[in-house]
């Protein structure tokens, strides 16, 4: 008979503190849905790997400690992030992944077997849960789902979002000063534009995952960069023609319309889409082909004789600023787009940097964004 080691009295008396320190919180997620869970967790499960992005602002010394499992997502549609969080925490590597939700490749079986406190959902899987009956069927099991938003009304639901985390963690202090920090960067753009009394808004067009397929063009109605572009004082031209927040423009309105700037949202989806003519964005990107491959994607027939193709105010941005804590930087960086001579002080490169020094735990390398008119800005 093989007797497994005991624990020492150290190790037993740190576990015996561990479990104190959980008690029963009840708290209201983004879906207004009441959810009880024994808190600060210690084990949860993220339902998207670019999750990630909140819980390196909270778990600062390392984000991945509480991380159980996750959908194997941050690697393919964020490489670059991913590399660099893998060169410090190399234990990324050795995470459980699964499908998601929405594909219906989820495993329950597997989700019990790696024993989380809580999973942690976008609100926009809320519907494919519904329909299979997860929320039911983890509930028996012991796992609740907790959701929260960055997504499908950003400047609503960021910091009740990173509140509810901060709750679920046992951080509330850090997403306190966090949100501060949030609201205090958002209010350098919003307050300069809610001041003006005759603003000229200038027409965007923001293409979503410009290059990612053949079609054009994919964009946003009133929301995510459709709201970006509301906020930095800009008017976006897909609230006209999308209903919802994605949907698609074509070519031929793009032409019609005659946008003043053009933002295309871009990064490395070789994962996907191999070769593609998407433009690469994001940490460490290669600025020179990011430029090339924006103005190949402007010589497409949709933007023949447009505006702002015309007078070279054309960009293209980190499109992972459309789903993480960090959209204050791309309203930043739009507002300078649109309107240089309101924002002659505000440097959005400063931003992500501070941003990076008080509360991620890698350090700031450039590539999330690049113009034609005057070449890499970061």
């Amino acid at each position: 008979m093989t007797l497994r080691p005991t624990l020492g009295a150290t190790a037993l008396s740190l576990i015996a503190a561990s479990l104190a320190q959980a008690e029963p919180i009840t708290l209201t997620d983004i879906a207004g849905r009441e959810v009880t869970v024994d808190a600060p967790v210690d084990r949860v499960i993220l339902g998207e790997g670019r999750q990630i992005f909140f819980a390196a602002v909270l778990d600062g010394e390392n984000p991945f400690a509480r991380v159980v499992g996750w959908r194997d997502d941050f690697r393919q549609a964020s490489p670059e992030s991913y590399a660099i969080y893998a060169e410090k925490f190399p234990q990324i590597a050795d995470i459980p992944t699964f499908g998601g939700f929405k594909d219906g490749t989820f495993d329950i079986e597997q989700a019990v077997s790696l024993q989380p406190d809580a999973m942690i959902m976008n609100l926009e899987a809320k519907a494919a849960t519904d329909e299979a009956g997860y929320e039911e069927k983890l509930a028996k099991v012991g796992i609740p789902i907790i959701y929260v938003d960055f997504r499908e009304k950003p400047f609503e639901h960021t910091t009740e979002s990173m509140n509810i985390i901060g709750k679920l963690f046992g951080e509330e202090e850090r997403a306190a000063e966090f949100n501060a920090f949030y609201e205090a960067q958002i209010a350098r753009v919003t307050d300069v534009i809610e001041a003006q009394e005759a603003l000229e808004r200038p027409l965007v067009f923001v293409e979503r995952a410009g290059g990612y397929s053949e079609d054009c063009c994919m964009s946003f109605g009133n929301g995510n960069f459709g709201r970006f572009v509301e906020l930095a004082g800009g008017t976006n031209m897909g609230t006209e023609f999308i209903p919802g927040t994605f949907g698609t423009v074509n070519a031929e309105q793009v032409i019609a319309s005659d946008p003043d700037q053009i933002v295309v949202t871009g990064g490395n989806w070789d994962a996907y889409v191999p070769g593609g003519s998407w433009v690469g964005m994001g940490p460490d990107s290669d600025m020179t082909e990011a430029a090339r491959k924006l103005k190949a994607l402007m010589a497409r027939p949709a933007f023949t004789g447009v505006k702002a193709v015309e007078e070279g105010n054309v960009h293209a941005i980190w499109h992972q600023f459309y789903n993480s804590p960090y959209s204050f930087v791309a309203v930043q960086r739009l507002a300078t787009w649109l309107h240089p001579e309101l924002f002659p002080d505000l440097d959005p490169e400063l931003t992500l940097v501070e941003l990076h020094e008080r509360f991620l735990p890698v350090e700031y390398r450039p590539g999330y964004w690049v113009s034609l008119d005057a070449g890499p800005t970061n």
